[in-house]
């Protein structure tokens, strides 16, 4: 069954909202997450896109032996199996091992995802109404960290790549600036790498960082392979920073939800950091995920370089097909400054020329069985994760072919959907906590919003709470309404009502 729209009365109703209101009655007998599981698999997608064991093609050997047995290895913390929140046995050793791959003091299993990591780090280094600098394209869960520990975001704007309209990361010059404007500023937060494989000097980001005797704290979701390929860009722990939290799972191989937290300097405060994890991770953690990081590691350690080499391989091989096609056009290192690189095992792929958006060409490649990591207006996405062949690349060159074929000739609108610069006018905290309405999109300039308002992915903020609804910002939701994109938020996520802070109480 599909999860989608139905007019009753005039009014378009959302299937959920029918079965919360109690209008059709279920039957109990269904099962319509496994079916879609089912349903999905059946239907034979080549897969580019995360998790990067490519649905079990590159899984760790150990994980793969597991799969007759997997639920008696369902297990909790019983005698030999150790404990996640006071490791001193098992879990303690496997985190040992991976600090020890990563070149750093310690590593943390994360069964929360990245996100956890993230909120922790946020909550280790900051307090109420305390600064932290971060990038605006930092992942929504960062949102997390800042309600939690009551800092104030100070937003640093990277530059957009010309010509593919995606924001990319920050100099050091305007690092630099944003520190001595904010003296006060507790940490420094970083991505490394982009959502879309984009790597900035994180070594000068480092060493500014900490004359400022700040941590630099970095999302490292999209680069646990870095290190193991000398091709890639430097990992963020090889270019000095503090604290790196990797997704295991996006390219290192792991099961989905399951990353790493290395730490690897005093600048953050051990203690209270395993504190913070404590209070961000499951007291029931999964020993399945806990060892897929486990076999992720050794693999990693093993035969990382020989699983990376293919992918990469891969995919020079499919930028050099694809951009040959007429209206493709693929990011290549000459398209990046001399301070930028990126990791060339991700695929971004410029459509406009085809007259498409990246949503349309991401729906149309679905459609034909193909399905890639991510779209933006001008742009989709693919990841080739461990061990690509050039049968999965084949796959994609072939629904491009088809799409450029038939679609060509058409003209894209001039549109660039990247929202306006935020106005912060209250700490997310503070927004969050406060009371709050909900009026139509249409009346809410001037407000301050109480809720975050995402396009997913690629998961970056259009607004947090505390900061101010302006008429650009309108203009953006609106538009994003228009293309009827995902939103995560966690009000109306047709986006015809926003959540606004009462300032009458």
């Amino acid at each position: 069954m599909r999860y989608e729209r139905i007019i009753i009365c005039d009014k378009i109703i959302y299937w959920h909202n029918i079965f919360k209101l109690g209008l059709i009655k279920l039957n109990q007998k269904e099962t319509p997450l496994i079916s879609a599981l089912l349903n999905y698999v059946k239907k034979g997608h080549v897969g580019l896109h995360v998790p990067g064991h490519r649905q079990g093609v590159a899984i760790p050997e150990e994980m793969a032996n597991l799969k007759n047995e997997i639920f008696q290895y369902d297990l909790t913390e019983l005698p030999g199996l150790d404990d996640l929140h006071h490791p001193e046995e098992a879990i303690a050793k496997a985190q040992t091992l991976a600090a020890q791959l990563y070149g750093c003091r310690n590593s943390y299993f994360m069964v929360n995802g990245t996100s956890g990591g993230l909120a922790a780090l946020v909550l280790a280094c900051c307090g109420p109404n305390d600064e932290i600098i971060i990038p605006r394209n930092v992942h929504r869960s960062i949102l997390t960290g800042l309600i939690l520990s009551g800092a104030k975001p100070v937003y640093i704007y990277p530059p957009a790549l010309t010509g593919f309209g995606f924001t990319t990361v920050p100099s050091g010059q305007q690092l630099n600036h944003c520190i001595c404007q904010h003296p006060g500023a507790r940490a420094v937060l970083m991505v490394h790498p982009t959502y879309y494989g984009v790597t900035g000097n994180l070594s000068e980001i480092a060493d500014i960082t900490h004359r400022a005797g700040l941590p630099l704290l970095v999302d490292e979701a999209h680069g646990a392979h870095l290190r193991f390929f000398d091709q890639l860009p430097a990992d963020a722990l090889q270019c000095g920073a503090d604290a790196v939290v990797q997704s295991t799972h996006k390219v290192g191989g792991a099961l989905t939800q399951a990353s790493m937290l290395h730490l690897n300097s005093d600048r953050v405060d051990q203690t209270r950091l395993e504190a913070c994890l404590k209070m961000m991770q499951t007291t029931s953690p999964s020993y399945l995920l806990m060892a897929s990081l486990d076999a992720a590691r050794r693999q990693l350690a093993e035969s990382g370089q020989r699983l990376i080499k293919q992918s990469y391989e891969t995919a020079r091989y499919l930028r050099a097909k694809l951009k040959a096609l007429p209206g493709i056009e693929v990011l290549e290192k000459h398209h990046l400054n001399d301070t930028l690189a990126m990791d060339e095992t991700r695929l971004v792929i410029n459509t406009s020329k085809i007259g498409l958006t990246g949503y349309q060409v991401f729906d149309l490649l679905s459609a034909a069985g193909v399905q890639v990591e991510m779209a933006d207006y001008h742009n989709i996405v693919a990841v080739l994760g461990l061990n690509a062949d050039k049968g999965a690349g084949q796959s994609l060159y072939n629904g491009l072919l088809k799409i450029v074929k038939k679609y060509s000739g058409q003209k894209l609108l001039d549109a660039t959907l990247n929202p306006p610069e935020a106005v912060v006018m209250v700490t997310p905290r503070e927004a969050w906590l406060a009371k709050t309405l909900r009026i139509p999109l249409e009346q809410a300039v001037g407000k301050v919003c109480g809720d975050s308002i995402s396009v997913y992915p690629p998961g970056i903020p259009a607004v947090c709470p505390g900061e101010l609804i302006t008429q650009e910002l309108l203009e953006y939701l609106l538009a994003v309404r228009t293309h009827k994109l995902h939103i995560q938020c966690s009000g109306d996520a047709t986006l015809k009502t926003i959540t606004v802070v009462d300032c009458g109480v």
